[in-house]
């Protein structure tokens, strides 16, 4: 009896992990937009990024060793894989961060880029031949009228929308979103076959490479080597690059690669609450409903539609 009562407890110890493990997910994701701005003041933003996937590259091709992960069969898939790291990770990562160094909020910013699936779904007939269903299109008209009001709440008398945070940097978080939805359509395009993990390393030389570049064009690279920067960087490295990559991998290997995505519409709530609790950013009370808005049109373009019954 005690040794059914102990795999009874055993499965619920597992399955209580094993739904837990997206929440996780989504908190270690949410992070990444309070690293940046911990991380920012310390270091110009390509040249951030570049040293943040230099050391994840270190870190990540022994994994691929260790854990005895194939490489890309074919030299063209290497090519659609870094492609693809260009769009994820380069235009992603460096438009969010250069917006946020320039002055965006964190939890606007990730509310932008929150809007990534609304954006992919409206790309995905043209691109991909999917066609929208109602409730799909209601929940695009739903995340731009969410957007509008949380942009339209940054507003007070005599400013204009971009006073605080510039043109410029509204501009290159439009163009990380871009650089998201594109980069997803291409993967799921052309890197069906990618490995996770050694694929996630061409991904990173890429961007990297491409982010290395732009530092030197148009970066001093200046960095200043503090507790914080460190500590933040190792945060980005071992926690976003790494363990969230791995913990994805866990997921997909469960069949729960489905609950990620259902749960990513928690980012943008989760990483304004850590940004004002961190940096006392605020939004109106116009601006959280926006956001409530804009979510709820996330959620609805995401599920799938119900299947009309057939009749008898």
């Amino acid at each position: 009896m005690k040794g059914v009562i102990s795999l009874v407890r055993q499965r619920d110890a597992a399955s209580l992990g094993l739904l837990a493990m997206p929440v996780l997910f989504v908190l270690l994701w949410s992070t990444g937009f309070i690293g940046a701005k911990f991380g920012l003041p310390y270091a110009e933003p390509f040249t951030f990024l570049f040293i943040r996937f230099v050391l994840t590259v270190m870190l990540l091709t022994p994994l691929v060793w260790i854990l005895k992960i194939s490489w890309p069969s074919s030299p063209r898939l290497w090519i659609h894989i870094a492609i693809s790291g260009l769009l994820v990770h380069g235009t992603y990562l460096g438009g969010v961060f250069y917006g946020i160094s320039l002055g965006m909020p964190a939890g606007l910013a990730s509310l932008l880029v929150g809007l990534q699936p609304l954006l992919t779904a409206a790309c995905a007939g043209p691109l991909l031949g999917e066609r929208l269903a109602r409730q799909q299109w209601l929940g695009l008209g739903l995340g731009l009228l969410g957007i509008s009001a949380v942009l339209g709440s940054q507003l007070e008398l005599g400013q204009s929308l971009f006073s605080g945070f510039g043109l410029g940097a509204l501009l290159s978080v439009m163009a990380a979103l871009m650089g998201i939805s594109l980069g997803t359509l291409y993967q799921k395009r052309f890197c069906t076959r990618m490995p996770l993990l050694s694929g996630a390393v061409i991904q990173y030389l890429a961007a990297g490479g491409v982010l290395g570049v732009g530092a030197l064009l148009f970066e001093t690279r200046d960095v200043t080597w503090s507790i914080t920067f460190i500590l933040t960087l190792g945060w980005l490295v071992m926690i976003l690059s790494i363990a969230a990559i791995l913990l994805l991998m866990a997921l997909i290997k469960r069949g729960e690669a489905s609950r990620v995505a259902s749960l990513f519409y928690l980012v943008p709530p989760v990483t304004a609450l850590q940004a004002w609790w961190l940096f006392d950013e605020r939004l109106s009370w116009v601006g959280l409903g926006g956001m409530f808005i804009a979510i709820t049109g996330v959620v609805l373009t995401v599920r799938k539609p119900a299947a009309k019954a057939s009749p008898t």
